[in-house]
Order: structure tokens, then sequence, then C-alpha cells
């Protein structure tokens, strides 16, 4: 049994195929990853879900840009998290702040309550707040959030090492710590060296996925 769980980041079904194929754990499936990823349609959802034997995550993420949003883009989050519900996926992935930088607890308890079996993830707009510590022991109140996408606040999960191992320690009772940030095939084992956490997310945490 492999210690880790390595999860890839992808676009498309081809991509998706090969993470399988190359030993991806599970699928983070998004859109415009160029935009750091959004909600992918729901044919791909469809297609990548009766394509694939792992479990497949789906990012929740309704626009580019900052990650403070309006009672219409709630909306739109919550009709998407009840369509994955429905399709069988394991999870989602989504993130939602308030102005002064800091989480949004009401609604993200308005969504991750809407589909109790589905995992839920706060992804790396906790990478954006003022204090990541103080944040996530407020999120410890949401038994729904399973775990924590993070670069530990820096842009990459090297240079966020120190503060991510501190995470996956003191935080192993409440959230599954998942460090993400320029994790590859190459650098994966060095990270996990140097951080100890039970899960890992990258782009190309399995090779390149790209179209040759």
């Amino acid at each position: 049994m492999r210690s880790i769980i390595k999860e890839a980041c992808v676009e498309s079904l081809d991509e998706a195929i090969l993470a399988e194929k190359n030993g991806a754990d599970r699928i983070e499936l998004c859109s415009r990853l160029d935009l750091d990823g959004l909600t992918p349609n729901r044919e791909l959802i469809k297609d990548v879900i009766d394509a694939l034997t792992i479990p497949i995550k789906v990012m929740i993420r309704p626009r580019e840009g900052d990650f403070v949003y309006n009672e219409k883009e709630i909306d739109i989050m919550k009709d998407e998290i009840l369509y994955c519900k429905t399709v069988n996926v394991s999870g989602v992935v989504f993130g939602i702040l308030k102005k002064d930088k800091t989480v949004d607890l009401k609604k993200t308890r308005l969504l991750s309550d809407i589909a109790p079996n589905l995992e839920m993830t706060f992804h790396k707009a906790i990478d954006q707040v003022s204090s990541i510590f103080t944040e996530l022991d407020k999120l410890k109140s949401n038994r729904a959030i399973s775990s924590i996408l993070t670069s530990g606040g820096p842009k990459n999960a090297n240079n966020g090492r120190d503060m991510l191992k501190e995470m996956a320690n003191n935080y192993k009772d409440h959230f599954v710590i998942i460090p993400a940030g320029k994790i590859t095939e190459q650098n994966i084992n060095k990270i996990h060296d140097l951080i100890g956490a039970r899960e890992y997310h990258g782009r190309k945490i399995v090779g390149d996925l790209s179209p040759n």
C-alpha cells in the first residue's frame, strides 16, 4: 500500500485518463487552469466519471478573480454542487472569503451542508488570508470541511514547507492538509520528506499530462 495519496489536477478527459494510467490516486477536475481553475462543464464531469475508476473531485469556482462571491454566484455554486451529487463525484473543492480576507464561514457552511455525502475541500483561497491558523481554527467548527488544499501561504509548497508541516501536525484531527503548488513527479519525494503529509496535489504530480 502506498503511504501517500497523489491527486492530479486536470482539465480534460484525455488528461484524466492519462493521470489514472500514470498512477494518480485521485483527480481534481477543473476548467481554465490558466486562470487557476474554474468549474468544468457538466458534460466533461460526466465523461470523466464514466471513464475513470479512481475518485474525482470537482472544482467549484464560477469565475476568475477573487473569492468574494455575491448571492447569485453562491446560487450558481450551489447548483453545481447539487449536480455533482447526482453524478456521484467523490467531492468538491471551493473557497469563499470576505472582503477583509477572512473566511466567509456563513457562505461556506451554506455550500458544505447541501450535499453531506460529498467530501468538501476548502481550496487555496486559504493562502490569501492574513492568518491561516486563525482561519483554520474558525473552520474547525464546520465538520463538513474534511480537507484543506494549500501551499502554506507562498505560491509553492517548497517555500511554504514549514507552515505546511505545522498545519499537517496541528490540524490532523480536524482536516487532511493537502499540500499544493509546483509539486511534480520529480520533487514529490523530497517534498514529502520535508512535510510528511498524507496527500499531495499537483498539475504534474504523476508526470506531464499535456498533449504532445
